[in-house]
C-alpha cells in the first residue's frame, strides 16, 4: 500500500483534492476530522485542553472558535496546544493506516494541513500539495463565515508559505485552473502509481 501525505494551506483546494483522489479510490484519512473528534464532547484532548486554556471547555467539549481565537494570534499558544493534540492525531492516523492495510486497501491519504510545519512528510510514501494564486486563496477563505482580515493574517502566519511547502513536496496539484484539471492531475498520478505497482 502507498501512504500518502496531502497538504495545502488554508484556502487552497486541499479537501477538493482530497474528494478527487477517494473517487479514485483511495482510502482518505483527515487530520483535521480527527482533532476536531478528539476536542469534541467526549474526546480525548477534552480534559488536557481545557487545562492548558481555562474556559474553552463547554458542556464537554472544546469551543473551537473560542480557542482558535486564543492560540492563532500567539505561537507559544498554538504550540502548547499543538503539543497536546498532535500526539493523539498521530496515534489516530496510524491506526487508520493498519486498518487499511489490513483490508487491503492499495492507496490510502492522509490529509495534514501542517504537513511540512510538523516534519510529518517523513512517514509517507510520498507527499502532495494543493495550490493556488494568492489571490484565489484569499477570496475562498473570506467567503467563510466569521472569517477576518485579522484571522486569515495570523492562520496564514502560521502556516509554511507556499513556495516553500513547494519546494518540499513530491507532486504538486493546482486548484485555480478548475475542478477538471486538478482532477486529472490526480487520476496522473494514481495511474503513475499504478503502472510503478501499486
Amino acid at each position: 500500500m502507498i501512504v500518502i501525505g496531502l497538504t495545502g494551506s488554508i484556502g487552497m483546494g486541499k479537501s477538493t483534492v482530497t474528494h478527487q483522489f477517494a473517487k479514485l479510490g483511495a482510502k482518505i484519512c483527515s487530520a483535521d476530522a480527527i482533532a476536531h473528534r478528539l476536542m469534541a464532547k467526549g474526546g480525548a484532548a477534552v480534559k488536557a485542553i481545557g487545562a492548558a486554556f481555562p474556559g474553552v471547555v463547554a458542556q464537554g467539549a472544546v469551543d473551537r472558535k473560542k480557542l482558535g481565537g486564543i492560540v492563532f494570534p500567539d505561537k507559544a499558544k498554538l504550540q502548547t496546544l499543538e503539543q497536546i493534540l498532535h500526539p493523539l492525531v498521530i496515534a489516530e492516523e496510524n491506526r487508520f493506516i493498519r486498518n487499511a492495510r489490513c483490508k487491503g486497501a492499495r492507496l490510502a491519504v492522509i490529509d495534514i494541513p501542517l504537513l511540512f510545519e510538523t516534519d510529518a512528510d517523513e512517514r509517507f510514501d510520498m507527499t502532495v500539495m494543493a495550490t493556488a494564486p494568492f489571490f484565489l486563496q484569499k477570496q475562498r477563505v473570506m467567503k467563510r463565515p466569521n472569517m477576518t482580515e485579522a484571522k486569515f493574517a495570523a492562520i496564514l502566519k502560521s502556516q509554511m508559505p507556499d513556495r516553500d511547502k513547494k519546494k518540499r513536496a513530491d507532486f504538486v496539484v493546482q486548484t485555480g485552473l478548475g475542478r477538471h484539471h486538478s482532477f486529472a492531475r490526480c487520476a496522473m498520478l494514481v495511474s503513475h502509481l499504478k503502472e510503478c505497482g501499486l
